[in-house]
């Protein structure tokens, strides 16, 4: 049992170093939250840890190799690039706009969207997040397994609820300059990540 937990705090820090990387889901919580609040965050969280479920599954089917294959990450980078800058895009153009209430459904897909758009994630996973799962497996099987994911979802979830509660606590006048400056510089930061994964993907 003690080595369960010792794992399982072990995958909390990992996954929180690999959390607090500023990358396409970190700019969407962000933003996301300063439109419609705290849950902004959790939501996305969840819809992340979903499509990371998925993965984990695909994982123990025996494709872990398949998501950090050069074709694969080929594929990825194209097509999640363009969802990215598409997103940059649009967020661009209605940041004039509040998001109001976030509804549920659509921020859980938001952030499984964002999190699949990144050819990072699928390496990770391929390789660091395989590695680890069958670490947890052969030191206490299941519940080993259990403890990997427990610590891992974990950091994301504390992680990323935080940076909801500290962005949503700003008072944003929402047709203000600086709300406007934020909004230019996570979308910009969207589209800027896009490009550099759809041209990394052609080259």
């Amino acid at each position: 049992m003690l080595s369960v937990i010792l794992f399982t705090i072990t995958s909390f820090i990992i996954g929180l170093s690999g959390a607090m990387a500023p990358g396409p889901l970190l700019t969407v919580t962000v933003s996301d939250s300063i439109q419609g609040g705290f849950r902004a965050g959790p939501l996305l969280v969840t819809g992340h840890i979903l499509g990371e479920a998925i993965l984990v599954v695909l994982i123990f089917m025996g494709m872990g190799y398949l998501l950090s294959s050069e074709s694969a990450s080929s594929f990825i980078g194209i097509a999640g690039g363009s969802v990215l800058i598409w997103t940059g895009i649009r967020g661009l153009r209605s940041g004039d706009e509040t998001l109001g209430d976030i509804e549920a459904g659509g921020s859980v897909l938001r952030g499984a969207v964002i999190s699949f758009s990144n050819p990072y994630f699928f390496i990770w996973w391929g390789a660091v997040g395989a590695a680890l799962m069958y670490s947890g497996v052969e030191l206490a099987g299941a519940a080993g397994l259990a403890g990997f994911l427990v610590g891992h979802w974990s950091s994301d979830l504390a992680w990323y609820s935080l940076v909801s509660f500290l962005s949503s606590r700003g008072s944003f006048d929402t047709s203000g300059k600086v709300y406007r400056a934020i909004m230019v510089v996570c979308n910009g930061f969207l589209i800027m990540v896009g490009a550099y994964f759809f041209v990394n993907a052609l080259i």
